[in-house]
This record gives C-alpha cells, structure tokens and sequence, in this order.
C-alpha cells in the first residue's frame, strides 16, 4: 500500500458522491423535465378507458371511449377541514383538493392530487367485457347524497349504477384524516378491475424515486419506478400505493389481501388495478406521505415511506430527527442539532483519520525517497512503505475511512431530507422560509463551498499527482453549483457538517502542532542528554 493509492482511494470515495449528484442532475432529471414537456396527457390521446394489460391472463382491453373529464357533472362531495373531494357521474374521485397554507403551487391554487394528466381515477372500475365496460362509461351512477360534511367522525355515501343484469354499488366510508373504506358489490360475478387512482403529479422530479410501491409481505417491499413495468401480477398484496415524492394514493388490505395488476399509460407511468369479480373490499388513502398521518390511520402505512438503499439508516434518522423538533420547535434547529450530534458520535473514527492525514504529511518526503528509490521495484517498494507505516504508527486507511462511511449516511439523510413532506412550509431564521425548496439566494450553498473550501486548506496532503490535486481544489465550486438546486434543508445540513468538519481539523491541526512541539523538544532533551553523557564518559576517561 503506498502513499498514491491511499489518496486515490480517498479520492475515489469523494468521486462516487459527486457523480451521485452530477448524474441525477444532468442525465435522470433531464428525462423527466422531457415527459413534463412532451408527455402531457391531452383530450385526444385520452380516447380509450381499456381493461389493464400486464399478464398473459388477463382479458383482451376493451375499447371504450373514454368520459371527457372537464365534462362530466359533479355527483357528489365530501367536505373536510382538511380535503375537498368531488366525485363525478360515472362513480370516480374526479377532484381531491388539499385545504391549507401549505398545501399550494406556484400560483397559489390549492395543489390537487388527482392527475389530471392521466384518464385513470381514484376508484374507477374497468370491465373485462368489452359490451359491459362500454356500458359502464355511459351510463351515469347516483348517490345517496350530493354533499357531506365531514367533522372528528367519518360519514357514509352510496354510489349506485344499473348496468342492466349488472348491478353496481360502492359503498365509501370517509374519514377526516383522508383514509376511506371501501365496499364494492357487483351483481352477475363480472370480472373487473377497480383502481386507487394515478399517481398524484405534484412533485414529479429526478431526485426521487415515482412510481408503485407494493408490500408483498410485511416489511417487504417492491418498487416499480414509471417506465419500469415488469411484465407479472402481484397476488397476496397488503399495500398497492401509486406515489411521488411527497403524495400517495392506494389501498391497503391486511387480511383478505389484494390481487394486484400493473399496467402503464402511453407516459409509460405505472397504473395500479385491484383485480376481482362480485363483492371487493378495501381501504384507501389519498394524501401526503406524512408520517404521524400514516401511523394514525395504521403504522404500517408507513412502509409507503420509501428511502432507497439505505432506508434502515434513513428511517432510525427521521424519527430521530422528528423526536428533537417535537422537543426544539423547529425543523431548521433539529437539522442542525441532529448533525452536531452525528459528529459527536462520529468523532473518534474522524479524529483518527485526521490525525492519520497529518502523519502521513510529516513522513511524506521519506515515502518519495522510497517511491525513487524503489521505482523499479514494486515489491521492496511496498514493503519499505509499510514498515514505515508501522514505524511511524501511521494507518493507511485512516484518512479515508470516515469519508466511507460518512457516504452512506449521508445519502440516508439526503433521502430523508429530500422525502419529508414535513419540511414542506417549514422555516428556519429570516431568508429561509421553506425547508422543502432551495435557498432563494443560495446563501446557504455558497457558504457550504466557503468552508469546505477554507477545511481543503487546513487539511494535511500530500498530492504525487498534479492532476488529484486539482481536482481536490475545483470540488467546493463543483458542490456548491450541485447543492444550488437541492432543498434548504438538505443544503443546512452539509454547511453545519463542513463548520463541524472545519472546527474539529482546527483542534487536530492545533493539538498534532503541539504534540510535534512536545516531541521536537523531547528529541533536542534526549539528544543534549546524549551528548552529556558523553562528555562526562570523555572526561572519565581522559581522567
């Protein structure tokens, strides 16, 4: 092991984090700004409401002219402090508005989770017959009650529709934290398929992850990312959640369970269908992916709450970061003490690494007398270098160890920073009014560069290659571009992390200077001692 390849292991580890960031940046969410131009959904290409097709056993598609959305007539409305949900004349949740501050767009209306992009609706029911399922869409259903109010307890409607020798009746039980219960009865034995709905299109980005989530077991999930499809059906479901980053619609069913089928629309976004023939019982939910939310309505809701590779990290962190703002009373303050405390536990292995770096600086010029020396020989040159790492009690791996295991969490608390809807609205101190959103005069990235930058200089290295060195000095700028776009909170949290970074290498830099003092004058005692003794054994002699 020489001097070069622990810098360019180092090197390496810094490397996989940027292209983590340039990536996602430039490439993934490149696509999705392309479907967000190119893909919109129009009333032309909505011509047709098929059955779905993702198995080899499901039926042909029926094809049947699709209702024109902005013209069917409103049928009936569900009214909480928290929703507004309207249902049209062909049985389906047409409008599911969100009440409150937060809960706006750009342009001040109140953000609505039914994707009117897609012709797929909460709770819409697809025939396997073609004849029936034309039928379907043109015969209108009736309601037991054009409005309900809901307060603290929940409220029942009925939706009816005569299809002849088919009956269909849609028994929905609301509840003011956004959750329903749904009893479907069918006359005759139709197959059909029924649905919780598209995937809510609010916050569609190339950061995080879109798509289905399913619980096949508990705890056990799949995830099919839009324009992913696999080719199966999924039996024996608990959790059937089509979602984006911060919304979710689906069903959930944790003792009969559900027979799910994928299908996807021309956008190749992933479509959820409930497959089933006669009577159909279900939950459901629409709404944001909040945590306590989720919990209230059943804890294993929480699973939709989805973090990616590092979800164990990340989960622990969010509840753990949800436990100080419930004690600090701000999500701004508890980033900020969560990651203090991250480098509090993190310290010893981070002081170990920094004062390696600053050991491998002092034995710098003797490991190029070995690489010169030893150029033509590898093995005699990795067997000088280790000894004198031994001799020097220098670890090899320690400078970059903390930065490899820092990668992990971080992307943990990137998930949960970039995926915490609670974020959305919170402020911190004076320009930073919302968490969720990137800092509107990039203070905090800036900053963030500034001192990454000022702790590269404080730093011990000791760069062989021209080339490592100036890449080493162009990541402050490159991070803090990259970091210009992400949510405040996250860029809060990597800024506290490089002023820790920063205060902990001025301590080490500080201590490692005394401690080469201490030993410097140890050595000159050692050495004037040597040199009385000599004297005195001169003089015994000479006497």
């Amino acid at each position: 092991m020489d001097q070069l390849s622990v810098q360019k292991r180092a090197l390496a580890a810094i490397v996989i984090a940027i292209l983590f960031f340039v990536l996602y940046d430039y490439f993934y969410l490149a696509k999705f700004r392309n479907l967000d131009t190119n893909s919109t959904a129009t009333q032309t290409e909505m011509q047709t409401q098929t059955a779905p097709q993702s198995g080899a056993s499901n039926p042909a598609a029926a094809n049947t002219p699709a209702p024109q959305i902005a013209q069917n007539r409103l049928l009936a409305k569900v009214v909480s402090d928290n929703f507004i949900i309207s249902i049209d004349e062909f049985g389906q949740i047409s409008s599911y508005e969100l009440s409150g501050e937060i809960y706006k767009d750009e342009e001040e209306k109140q953000i609505n989770l039914v994707n009117f992009e897609s012709d797929l609706k909460p709770l819409q029911i697809r025939f396997a017959d073609t004849n029936l399922n034309a039928l379907a869409f043109s015969t209108p259903y009736s309601a037991s009650a054009s409005e309900i109010k809901l307060s603290s307890e929940p409220a029942t409607l009925t939706l009816s529709q005569n299809l002849g020798e088919t009956q269909v009746v849609k028994n929905l039980k609301f509840y003011p934290d956004g959750h329903y219960d749904l009893d479907v009865k069918v006359s005759g034995n139709a197959e059909y398929f029924i649905t919780p709905g598209a995937r809510p299109n609010v916050v569609v980005d190339g950061y995080t992850v879109h798509g289905a989530l399913l619980e096949i077991e508990e705890g056990k999930l799949e995830i099919v990312k839009d324009g992913k499809l696999a080719e199966r059906d999924f039996n024996e479901i608990t959790i059937a959640s089509a979602f984006d980053r911060y919304y979710t619609s689906l069903f959930y069913e944790f003792d009969k369970k559900l027979n799910i089928i994928l299908s996807e629309d021309k956008s190749e976004n992933i479509q959820i269908f409930a497959k089933s023939s006669g009577d159909f019982s279900a939950s459901g939910y629409i709404g944001p992916k909040e945590y306590k939310v989720l919990k209230s309505v059943n804890p294993r809701l929480t699973s939709v709450i989805e973090y990616g590779w590092f979800t164990f990290i990340a989960k622990p962190m969010f509840l753990f970061l949800s436990w100080l703002k419930s004690f600090i009373g701000n999500w701004g303050w508890a980033i900020v003490v969560m990651t203090i405390i991250i480098r509090v536990i993190l310290f010893p292995l981070t002081y170990r690494g920094m004062v390696s770096m600053n050991k491998l600086k002092d034995i710098g010029p003797q490991m190029k007398e070995i690489q010169e020396k030893y150029r033509d020989n590898p093995e005699k040159m990795r067997s000088q270098t280790m000894e004198l790492y031994k001799k020097s009690g220098v670890n090899p791996f320690g400078g970059c160890l903390p930065i490899l295991i820092q990668i992990p969490i971080f992307f943990a608390i990137y998930r949960v920073l970039l995926n915490a809807i609670e974020l959305k609205g919170s402020p911190w101190i004076l320009w930073i009014q919302d968490l969720a959103i990137k800092d509107p005069y990039f203070v905090l990235p800036i900053l963030m560069g500034i001192l990454m930058f000022v702790q590269q200089k404080m730093t011990p290295t000791n760069f062989t290659d021209p080339m490592q060195e100036k890449i080493m000095k162009f990541l402050p700028v490159i991070f803090t571009f990259i970091f210009m776009t992400f949510p405040a909170g996250l860029t809060l949290y990597w800024c506290v992390n490089n002023l820790c970074s920063v205060v902990q290498q001025y301590f080490v830099n500080k201590m490692f200077k005394r401690y080469k003092t201490e030993a410097a004058e140890e050595k000159r005692e050692k050495e004037l001692e040597k040199k009385e003794q000599k004297r005195k054994k001169a003089n015994e002699n000479r006497s």
